[in-house]
């Protein structure tokens, strides 16, 4: 099967604001059939089909660094137009209201409501391979619903609350499993989380990544 060419790929930014596993996420976009560019530049990220928002570290030092180069104005602004925007590990958790870190009590871009605080587990970080558990209709593990993905994090979610307004715009949200339920991955319109690594996820991340590539050209 011949890839398409570059011009006719859906063109993804990765967000560049100094945290997350920017170059391994990059290559696995291009596997996953997307024009993908790392880039600051607040204009290119606006237009690009798609945002990839990474994250690796702390909640509040992430925070900090999205806020500094404004990262949270530009997700709300590809928000308020349906434009897609995809966060990876750290990437996710920020999308919810607040984050309990050892010690640090931050706020976070209050796009979904809950907090995110330290998993139950003797074992901390969960660190490896885990099953999810996607609902039957989710767009992003589709062909791949049985498959394990890798996570590294002691932090998560493990509460949702926000619902939709009518079963067609429920959020659709994966759970896992470490010490107790957490959220693995959230899609919810225009925004899709995973607190897993697809780029670190052999061909179960990649074809996660084309399946929400391949999304970027439906949502015209």
């Amino acid at each position: 099967m011949t890839s398409a060419p570059v011009s006719q790929r859906p063109r993804v930014a990765v967000l560049d604001y100094g945290s997350g596993n920017v170059h391994s996420v990059l290559k696995a976009l291009e596997s996953a059939g997307a024009d993908a560019s790392l880039t600051s530049d607040h204009r290119v990220a606006l237009d690009a089909d798609g945002l990839v928002v990474p994250g690796v570290g702390a909640f509040d030092a992430v925070m900090q660094q999205l806020t500094a180069v404004r990262g949270d104005e530009l997700i709300d602004r590809r928000l308020a137009g349906g434009r897609p925007v995809l966060g990876i590990c750290v990437g996710l958790q920020v999308m919810f209201d607040h984050g309990s870190e050892r010690g640090f009590e931050s706020e976070g871009l209050g796009q979904w409501p809950g907090t995110v605080q330290q998993l139950e587990s003797e074992r901390l970080p969960h660190m490896g391979w885990n099953t999810v558990e996607a609902p039957h209709d989710s767009l992003l593990f589709a062909g791949i619903e049985g498959e394990r993905f890798y996570f590294v994090h002691s932090f998560a979610a493990t509460e949702w609350t926000l619902e939709g307004r009518t079963e067609a715009t429920q959020p659709k949200v994966t759970w896992s499993h470490h010490g107790q339920p957490f959220i693995a991955a959230v899609e919810n319109g225009p925004l899709s989380a995973t607190q897993f690594h697809p780029e670190k996820s052999g061909e179960a991340g990649i074809q996660l990544l084309r399946n929400w590539v391949q999304s970027l050209t439906a949502s015209h």
